[in-house]
């Protein structure tokens, strides 16, 4: 089993579970025990897990850790492309589109590369390098500032590039998805760039797979009503998904074989 889907077992054996042994996850896997042990690792420096001793938790606590791209990139990589694919559905020719940096806003960067001619607006490299390198006759805008970890261009250079724009739609990446905070992120900067994209979107599409339910980064980007339409997995539990379809305007679930659910979500009234 490759090392991306052993990482997507033991993120989605964990929200199952609460809590599980490293021995527990070493049968499920058929690998050996230093492998899963060396797996959790990787997970808790991402933040997708907690490491204890003898085996992994749900993360606790307020997220300050930002991991990389490269890391990120690798995990759930099925549910990521389902949640793009629905996404990408939502894009028509001639759209201003926002595509707020993360793994998932990068995926859906992949299929608009290969589809009608757009304008987009990102401040993340990783997703303009996407047009850059394909024959999309799109026009890409990449905001300035100083960047991060994850590739996000944040601060007020960016912050000040989106205050000028307007977009038809908005696809945002988060860190977090919680009950109380909402849209999170361990990064101030770019809680606060995003924002600013939040602000500039007629329309706002949360892209998250379901192992970002109840991680909490430092800083709040959005509430769950200030977003149109939330796109997840089917891997996300059945709470979370009570507590979303009351919350968001829409919450829809993208299958791992390609085809979705609508969850029944009407706009909260008020």
């Amino acid at each position: 089993m490759l090392a991306a889907a052993r990482h997507s077992a033991i993120v989605a054996e964990v929200q199952r579970e609460r809590i599980v042994r490293v021995a527990d996850l070493a049968r499920l896997l058929g690998v050996s025990l230093m492998t899963v042990r060396r797996d959790i690792e990787i997970l808790d420096a991402a933040g997708a897990v907690e490491r204890i001793h003898g085996g992994a938790k749900l993360p606790g606590g307020v997220s300050t850790h930002e991991p990389g791209f490269e890391l990120k990139v690798t995990q759930l990589q099925e549910e990521k492309t389902a949640i793009a694919h629905e996404a990408a559905g939502q894009v028509r020719e001639g759209m201003a589109v926002g595509l707020s940096a993360g793994t998932t806003t990068w995926a859906l960067a992949r299929l608009l590369a290969a589809g009608p001619r757009i304008t987009v607006v990102t401040n993340s490299v990783r997703i303009a390098d996407v047009f850059h390198q394909s024959t999309s006759p799109s026009t890409v805008i990449l905001t300035g500032g100083e960047r991060t970890p994850s590739d996000a261009l944040v601060g007020p250079l960016a912050t000040a590039a989106l205050k000028q724009l307007h977009l038809d739609v908005l696809f945002l990446g988060v860190h977090g998805v919680d009950a109380d905070a909402g849209f999170t992120t361990p990064n101030v900067l770019e809680a606060e760039t995003d924002r600013a994209f939040v602000a500039a979107a007629r329309r706002v599409v949360v892209l998250a797979d379901h192992t970002k339910w109840g991680i909490l980064g430092i800083s709040t980007i959005a509430g769950l009503d200030d977003a149109d339409e939330l796109i997840s997995d089917d891997g996300l539990p059945g709470e979370a998904r009570r507590i979303l379809s009351e919350r968001v305007g829409r919450l829809r679930l993208a299958t791992t074989g390609g085809t979705a659910e609508t969850a029944v979500a009407a706009a909260v009234a008020g």
